[in-house]
């Protein structure tokens, strides 16, 4: 079983207990939780906010490294540091994306029985028609970062493919903290208050009988952030360990291509 089936079927036993568990204290737990719940998501996300602070400068890590390394030889320690590093950035991307690929089943599963609701007999459901924003959201913004290190992403590759592999590094060294990181960290910054005020008031849909997890939904905005910026590190560590000469751990599109 795929990390991120696990991850799903442990989040699903959660609901499905925590629902249980509302319904056999009559209705108590999802009293709790709706007078409790805003406090706790405020604290945790300041608690989160301060530590993200604390460890942002671990980001420059891979970019001195990669400067250091060129042309001073990169230390044994530096070298496992940037190897383990990427490769546990690597694994909680892509246990997040297996678990949000399910998203693109749903998807499809959930279009087609709306279609049908609709088209031939004649009803809709709110709560339906809102799953599929859900779906579509979680599908894009939790995958992005496994994109990234599969090498998805659109980019405009017109000299990149014919430059040397140090060229590369320097090109992906440059790109993650002139381009990815800065954008990033702006998407996280300015979603902050946006996130906040929502978990404030523990945002529901507009409709009467709309899903009332909107909070949810936004709170995937600063994720996908968080995710991104990993992962540019982790592209970061790469571009830094062929810089020093050593070689860097194979992505799984590198991989895929030596088995074609």
């Amino acid at each position: 079983m795929r990390a991120g089936d696990a991850l799903l079927l442990i989040l699903l036993g959660a609901t499905l207990a925590g629902l249980a568990a509302d319904a056999f204290t009559g209705g108590a737990l999802g009293g709790w939780f709706q007078a409790s719940l805003p406090a706790l998501g405020q604290q945790t996300g300041a608690a989160l906010g301060r530590a993200g602070l604390v460890l942002s400068p671990l980001l420059l890590v891979p970019l001195l490294a990669g400067v250091w390394g060129r042309f001073a030889g990169l230390p044994a320690p530096m070298e496992r540091l940037l190897r383990r590093g990427a490769l546990a950035i690597d694994a909680v991307s892509l246990t997040i994306a297996d678990m949000a690929r399910w998203a693109a089943l749903a998807l499809v599963v959930v279009t087609a029985v709306i279609v049908i609701q609709r088209y031939v007999f004649g009803v809709s459901f709110t709560r339906l028609q809102e799953s599929v924003i859900y779906l579509h959201s979680a599908l894009f913004l939790l995958t992005s970062a496994a994109a990234l290190l599969n090498g998805g992403h659109v980019r405009v590759d017109i000299i990149y493919s014919k430059l040397s592999a140090r060229a590369r590094a320097w090109t992906d060294l440059a790109g993650t903290y002139l381009a990815l990181i800065p954008m990033c960290w702006l998407i996280l910054i300015t979603s902050t208050g946006y996130v906040g005020s929502a978990w404030r008031i523990m945002e529901r849909s507009r409709e009467g009988d709309g899903l009332p997890l909107i909070f949810l939904l936004k709170t995937m905005i600063p994720l996908f952030a968080v995710l991104m910026i990993l992962q540019g590190a982790s592209m970061a560590a790469r571009a830094a360990l062929t810089l020093a000469g050593r070689t860097a751990p194979p992505t799984p599109g590198d991989l895929a291509g030596q088995e074609l």
